[in-house]
């Protein structure tokens, strides 16, 4: 059966109010690239301590499994939801309450071996970027929690992250590092095939922003420091230092299972090692400049210690895009909002008449199994048990299908479509689609 969660009523009552326990949509597993090897550095101490590794076995094992349950239970859904990629760490939860010493005073940072020793004074470094950082938590429809990192663009808080931190998110909430204070956060538009988000701070003013560089201006070789909510534990951020490998790389980003391929092209590549949480995070230079946003780690970094090669999109790249997003310039690329929901969950489609379930019989319509209590569908009355035949003028034959067709919409516009109810009556209504989970 298909399914999809109950729709927010957008006055914040989702937000989740805890960083997660567990599970991280960050950096992507991408297959490592062959690339120089730089100097071995020493053997690093640990940063934080944690389980053995066959506790952190059993770990990894049973949280891959709960989200591939939870995926499962909601594959097909009112709107098609891409599978944001999920870290299998434990994150234990951490105080976030103010900093001491002045409003902006930085944390203390969490350093981690860098990969490649480079000369840059990481501390000062990541102290002219921290006052404009964020951790970010989603709660997602199917109910698990995510954490990521984004940095502030404007006074007003709008933040830019990456798109798979909030992909499938129904609600979402920031941490701002530097005082500890808790917003919530809307989705003002995102690009996914760029794997880019911008997000707007509820309530906010008068916000440090980041620093920004030219990412034009980047060479090989010149040493780089990453930050980001690592483990989604908050507070302090994990900073990794390391140098620029390589410029304008292309790579395929996967889920842990390697399904889901995404395409990412134009990527600063660095030895810094990225954890989950760091996605979204600022990839900073010697000048305390952000130059780029942290997006993917090597397949080996992600449960495994050592060295790997990190992936960022270009600063230049990535506030372009906020820019068009900024100004509501949607394209076929650049999503403005969320999706709209009609608020239905869908089961496999009604055979034609006579047909006996054979092979490719064609089907009359989507079996509607639920409808969401005040959902566009359930104000125009449809009810579990209809059938929808027609949807935005195409006809209902697949879940998939219907979830594509709706999904072509943004929420707030308006959608046309058919069903039949249980008295047999073919029945249509025009809606307002309402907000969807973000994609």
């Amino acid at each position: 059966m298909d399914d999809e969660r109950p729709l927010g009523d957008g006055d914040g009552a989702d937000v989740p109010e805890d960083p997660p326990e567990w599970s991280v949509p960050s950096p992507w597993m991408v297959p490592a690239l062959a690339v120089p090897a730089p100097p071995a550095p020493p053997v690093p101490a640990p940063v934080r301590t944690g389980p053995n590794r066959l506790t952190a076995a059993l770990v990894v094992a049973l949280v891959l499994s709960m989200v591939t349950a939870a995926w499962a239970f909601i594959d097909r859904m009112d709107i098609h939801l891409s599978r944001p990629t999920l870290s299998a760490a434990p994150a234990p939860k951490t105080d976030t309450g103010p900093a001491r010493g002045g409003r902006f005073s930085p944390r203390p940072f969490r350093p981690s071996p860098s990969g490649s020793a480079p000369d840059i004074d990481v501390n000062a470094v990541a102290a002219k970027v921290q006052p404009g950082m964020v951790d970010i938590y989603t709660q997602l429809s199917s109910g698990i929690s995510g954490a990521g990192t984004g940095v502030i663009l404007t006074p007003d808080g709008e933040v830019l992250t990456n798109n798979h931190v909030i992909d499938g998110s129904t609600a979402i909430s920031v941490v701002h590092i530097a005082t500890g204070q808790r917003y919530t956060a809307v989705v003002v538009g995102t690009v996914p095939s760029e794997d880019i988000a911008v997000l707007q701070i509820q309530g906010a003013a008068n916000l440090p922003t980041v620093p920004l560089g030219k990412s034009s201006s980047v060479k090989v070789g010149d040493p780089i420091v990453a930050l980001g909510n690592a483990g989604g534990v908050g507070g302090a951020p994990h900073t990794v230092s390391g140098t620029v490998q390589a410029l304008n790389q292309t790579i395929t980003a996967t889920d842990l299972d390697g399904s889901h391929p995404e395409t990412l092209s134009g990527l600063i590549q660095i030895d810094a090692p990225l954890e989950p949480g760091d996605s979204g995070g600022p990839l900073v230079n010697r000048s305390g400049q952000v130059i780029g946003i942290d997006t993917a780690a090597s397949a080996t970094r992600r449960f495994s210690v050592g060295d790997s090669v990190g992936f960022a999109v270009p600063i230049d790249r990535a506030t372009a895009l906020a820019a068009q997003i900024e100004a509501g310039q949607a394209s076929t690329t650049v999503h403005i909002g969320v999706p709209g929901q009609l608020g239905v969950v869908m089961s496999d489609p009604v055979p034609a008449a006579g047909a006996g379930g054979t092979s490719g019989a064609a089907a009359v319509g989507v079996t509607v199994a639920e409808v969401m209590p005040g959902s566009p569908a359930a104000n125009a009355g449809v009810a579990a048990g209809d059938t929808l035949t027609l949807v935005d003028g195409q006809p209902a034959t697949t879940p998939d299908g219907v979830a594509a067709q709706i999904k072509k919409h943004r929420a707030g516009e308006k959608i046309n479509f058919s069903w039949t109810d249980g008295s047999n009556r073919r029945r249509n209504a025009t809606v307002i689609l309402a907000a969807g989970p973000a994609d």
